[in-house]
């Protein structure tokens, strides 16, 4: 069980550009930061460095609006060159209310603008998109760091989300190797005997947003090392902590 949790935030990495190696990044961050992965340690990234590595980056000076965005911008005062991008990357609008658009990406995620980002990018009329598939990120940052490293070093990559009922935003994870997900408690009894049914924690969600905290939203360090969960190995990814439609009770 895990009683002391040692998250450190990693700076010195700096702007990272279109087809940069990740690992490499990542390698310069650690030096810079005195901080050597060890067995044990989970590697949080957020997702706007792995985007950026992966050239998953818009101009908007090369987007044609449609009729629908040109609208929607002018009357929620909203550029309507983002408001297209937003359009065309979601796999389906859940609403658009009050300058807001929730949406459904093509990975399944629900959130906000279809994960389209302005901010912390680094150019002028430049907007990032999620990574193509966060978990297959993942699994390559992984397995290059195993290479490197000879033993396991999990990787989460997270982004900020909104939640329903909820202000504020969180991090949570979109991408995971090397770990599972989930605890699953269920079928278990706590200490008073009680049977629990229903307790299946997302624990690389929560380890994204324990995570945030070091990282920062305007401090440039967008890596963070957890040290001291007991994480349960596995081939995880983060699909898994994508609710099924059959029980979503408000698709």
């Amino acid at each position: 069980m895990t009683t002391t949790l040692q998250i450190f935030g990693i700076h010195g990495i700096g702007e990272v550009r279109a087809g940069e190696d990740l690992l490499s990044v990542i390698e310069r961050g650690l030096r810079a930061s005195a901080v050597q992965l060890q067995p044990g340690d989970i590697l949080v990234v957020t997702h706007k460095i792995v985007s950026k590595a992966e050239a998953r980056s818009i101009d908007l000076r090369t987007v044609e609006p449609s009729p629908l965005a040109q609208q929607w911008g002018a009357r929620w005062g909203k550029d309507p060159r983002q408001v297209e991008v937003v359009l065309r990357e979601a796999a389906r609008i859940v609403r658009m209310d009050r300058g807001l658009i929730i949406a459904q990406t093509h990975h399944g995620f629900v959130c906000a603008n279809a994960g389209v980002d302005a901010s912390n990018v680094g150019a002028d009329e430049t907007v990032l998109l999620l990574p193509i598939d966060p978990d297959a990120s993942a699994r390559r940052l992984y397995e290059a760091l195993r290479a490197a490293l000879g033993f396991a070093v999990p990787v989460i990559i997270s982004d900020s989300w909104g939640r329903p009922w909820r202000d504020g935003v969180t991090n949570v994870a979109i991408g995971v190797a090397g770990m599972q997900p989930l605890a699953d408690y269920r079928g278990r009894r706590d200490p008073y005997g009680y049977l629990l049914n229903a307790s299946v924690m997302a624990v690389a969600d929560e380890l994204a947003a324990a995570a945030e905290l070091v990282m920062g939203k305007l401090d440039q360090r967008p890596v963070a090392v957890v040290r001291g969960y007991a994480y349960q190995p596995g081939a995880g990814t983060a699909q898994q902590l994508v609710m099924p439609p059959e029980r979503d009770l408000f698709r």
